[in-house]
């Protein structure tokens, strides 16, 4: 699909994710936010009952598509493209998403300590003008954790930071210091794989260069 005949594409990332915010931002993209208002448990329990259990990865990509759809619904001008993204952490075939309180932050980071895990991006991306061409990718990384004290997990769990991330942890913050290495993309863990973004974009017909700021 040629791109010269199009309206100049915007970019419109339904998720009030300050890390995705942050990956687009640094990699030059001009893009604009809005919230989906997905029932996420919801979703998933339909999903179930309809499909049976759902692995990390299919979960992360249900969700990210979920939100996509519920944004792309509210009406936006010519050549708006809207990504949702969700994102889930594996640990021993186990889902985990954001812990919320302290008590289930230190919970998860004993099971971290010392341990590897997987952490799943699901990313949904519609064409507003062409919504039945809409595609989705998962994007996985490995991230293995250094052994953390007890007191330097209570001082992580202090500090607030694992209370609203997935699988309790940031690569890009605190945390840093208790991850020896990953395997796959980096931006990835922090939310958003932009090399999957270009290729979504892509397949809709659309340059990334085109969204540079």
């Amino acid at each position: 699909m040629s791109t010269q005949t199009r309206t100049p594409a915007r970019l419109v990332l339904a998720s009030a994710s300050w890390g995705r915010k942050k990956v687009l931002t640094d990699a030059g993209l001009q893009f604009s936010t809005q919230v989906s208002a997905v029932d996420e448990d919801a979703v998933l329990a339909t999903a179930i009952d309809r499909l049976g259990q759902q692995s990390p990865a299919q979960t992360a990509q249900l969700l990210a598509r979920a939100k996509a759809e519920d944004v792309a619904h509210a009406g936006h001008p010519a050549g708006t493209m809207v990504l949702g993204c969700d994102s889930v952490f594996e640990l021993d075939g186990v889902a985990y998403g954001k812990p919320h309180t302290e008590q289930v932050a230190r919970e998860r980071w004993q099971q971290l300590s010392g341990s590897t895990g997987v952490l799943h991006s699901g990313h949904w991306l519609i064409d507003t003008a062409n919504p039945e061409q809409a595609r989705g990718q998962v994007s996985s990384t490995v991230v293995h954790f250094s052994t953390v004290s007890d007191a330097e997990i209570e001082a992580y769990v202090a500090s607030g930071e694992p209370l609203p991330c997935a699988g309790a942890f940031t690569i890009d913050g605190l945390a840093a210091a208790f991850i020896e290495s990953i395997e796959g993309n980096f931006q990835n863990v922090v939310g958003l794989d932009v090399f999957v973004l270009r290729s979504l974009l892509d397949h809709a017909g659309v340059s990334i260069v085109d969204l540079w700021k």
